[in-house]
């Protein structure tokens, strides 16, 4: 596989909390996919996993190299969790037609956080997978 791009992302903690207390459900509903939302919902510190998925999206975009500019929606980058806790990146809609454009055929991400920051890596592939 070949690496096509590469894209990163910090946030703070308490810029998601501040969203999530003047916006509430408009911002959860127009950032985050009902998976995601019944996912960070569900964890003790909510706004930390609300906080990496931001973060996640944001490093997906740059893996992309499109920003918002391309009409891009948040919910068409979603995070899933694999049963052993690693992260997985499904595209859907504008943002899975870029990422063909792109020849990006699949996308690794990480993402960590603290009580005060977010922060996720993501990398673009292409190519055929290895049969390891």
């Amino acid at each position: 596989m070949n690496v096509v791009r590469i894209g990163t992302d910090l946030i703070e903690i308490a810029r998601i909390e501040l969203m999530l207390e003047k916006h509430g459900n408009t911002f959860i509903n127009r950032v985050y996919t009902k998976q995601e939302i019944e996912y960070c919902s569900n964890r003790a510190a909510a706004s930390q996993h609300f906080a990496g998925r931001w973060a996640a999206k944001e490093a997906v975009l740059k893996v992309l190299g499109t920003g918002w500019a391309r009409g891009i929606q948040w919910t068409e980058i979603q995070v899933v969790l694999l049963a052993s806790g690693e992260p997985l990146v499904e595209l859907s809609g504008k943002a899975l037609e870029v990422a063909r454009e792109s020849n990006i055929d699949q996308i690794l991400l990480s993402i960590s956080h603290t009580k005060q920051f977010a922060i996720a890596y993501a990398m673009g592939l292409s190519g055929p997978t290895s049969s390891n």
